[in-house]
């Protein structure tokens, strides 16, 4: 099937948004923390990151109730409340890496294990979702009812895992900050 000059016009977009997101997240590893900002007490946020990431999987988990029960206006809402979470987060995120020191996880045994398998899934799945999330909305804005469903199979679940996976990796590690 031939793509629609709308489609084309969001592939772009979708792309750039990507690379800039995961880029920009990955860059937060490797380069030195902000020193100008180091004075600002940003020990509040990984628990704000936590309860944005509450809030989405809430979010996630209403749209899906919603559109099961064929209520398409109450789904639209949730979704778009669950971009909001997510975006504020990303935010918050974001401004967090950039200034304060990194936290190592310093326990050992199974729970070490534990909690690196869930890190490591959470941090590859939410590379993953953001081009999924971002190509499901627009497909469902657009109303490509068809190709919106065979994405939001995947996409669905992956964000729900990735936003109460956040949840978890936040009470795992929060007596260490």
């Amino acid at each position: 099937m031939k793509p629609t000059q709308s489609q084309k016009n969001y592939t772009g977009i979708v792309v750039m948004l990507t690379i800039v997101i995961n880029g920009l997240i990955a860059l937060l590893f490797f380069m030195p923390k902000l020193e100008q900002f180091s004075h600002l007490d940003v020990t509040f946020l990984p628990l704000l990151n936590a309860v944005l990431n509450s809030f989405t999987f809430i979010f996630l988990l209403s749209a899906l109730i919603m559109i099961k029960q064929r209520n398409i206006t109450a789904h639209k809402r949730f979704i778009f409340a669950a971009f909001t979470t997510t975006f504020l987060f990303l935010i918050s995120y974001v401004t967090y890496h950039a200034i304060a020191p990194n936290t190592h996880f310093p326990a050992e045994g199974f729970i070490k294990y534990v909690y690196f398998f869930i890190l490591i899934t959470h941090i590859t799945l939410s590379a993953a979702i953001v081009p999924l999330a971002l190509i499901t909305l627009l497909r469902g804005l657009s109303r490509q009812d068809e190709r919106h469903k065979k994405i939001a199979r995947w996409t669905m679940p992956l964000w729900l895992y990735v936003s109460l996976t956040g949840v978890i990796v936040y009470l795992m590690i929060s007596p260490y900050y």
